[in-house]
């Protein structure tokens, strides 16, 4: 009853606020004072060259972090699988847990402190040797080698969680039975593990996918600056500077309401593929 509560509260009642979308919103009169606009909010908000840029931030970050953050959890979990001290596999697990409770502003600070161009840890190994120090935080490209693996870092960990309890509902026999065979370590994960993990592989690859349009507010900001926004500038942090620092409320919500429809095209697509090639989907 109480998870129903809370989707109804938090998620289904707030949507009426999905109406400033399409109104001249005001602070003052609210939701049903506000004059109504139609799709005047849309037209301007396409007008903008900004729009298209932080729509192609979002999608360029969200796609580098499925490409690269996506099959780091499932390739961790593999390898705990395989680990054979109890001890160890406990303390691994709970050391690639720990980033994920640490806040993005922590981290923000952790790599200023180790990839600033002055006074960083790394650069100040990289001088030390004789060579130049190298712009990890300014210059786009390297700034974006640092958002991955950064997020890889703070990500992996926790979403081995997932697959890891996949991995118990393997049916234990069919590994005694390639023992019996004589398979090795690689050929009992190629045909045995990832086929029984594939199902929730495919659902967690729905989900993301359904996130392609939406990105945290946090990362981008904390480990952005003026000097990267050509990679940076992304819809979240378009939609705080638009309707907190600008006070362009319709704008923001029309921006928030086309990133919903946009992953929710995705959702749907995706699952529909899923179905089509022999898997389950979410629903």
């Amino acid at each position: 009853m109480l998870p129903i509560v809370y989707f109804v509260l938090f998620k289904y009642v707030p949507m009426y606020g999905t109406a400033i979308a399409f109104q001249d919103y005001n602070l003052f009169k609210g939701i049903s004072g506000s004059e109504w606009v139609g799709f005047e909010n849309f037209t301007q908000l396409f007008a903008m060259s900004q729009f298209y840029q932080v729509v192609r931030n979002t999608l360029l970050l969200n796609l580098l972090d499925l490409l690269f953050s996506f099959p780091a959890p499932i390739l961790l979990a593999l390898l705990l699988n395989e680990l054979r001290v109890v001890w160890f596999k406990k303390t691994a697990q709970t050391l690639l847990y720990l980033p994920h409770f640490i806040s993005w502003i922590i981290i923000g600070g952790l790599v200023y402190q180790i990839f600033s161009n002055k006074g960083g840890l790394l650069n100040n190994l990289i001088t030390s040797l004789g060579f130049e120090a190298v712009p990890f935080l300014t210059e786009k490209n390297h700034w974006l080698f640092v958002y991955l693996g950064t997020g890889i870092w703070q990500s992996a960990g926790w979403g081995t969680i997932i697959y890891l309890a996949a991995l118990t509902g393997i049916n234990r026999e069919l590994y005694e039975a390639a023992d019996v065979d004589g398979a090795g370590r690689w050929k009992k994960m190629r045909h045995i593990t990832l086929p029984g993990i594939r199902s929730t592989i495919v659902v967690m690859l729905i989900m993301q996918l359904g996130h392609i349009m939406t990105i945290g507010f946090e990362r981008p900001f904390v480990m952005g600056n003026t000097l990267v926004m050509d990679y940076s500038e992304v819809i979240s942090t378009f939609v705080y500077k638009a309707g907190l620092q600008s006070a362009q409320f319709s704008l923001a919500t029309a921006m928030g309401l086309f990133q919903a429809i946009v992953g929710l095209i995705f959702v749907v697509g995706a699952n529909t593929i899923a179905k089509r090639m022999g898997e389950q989907g979410i629903y």
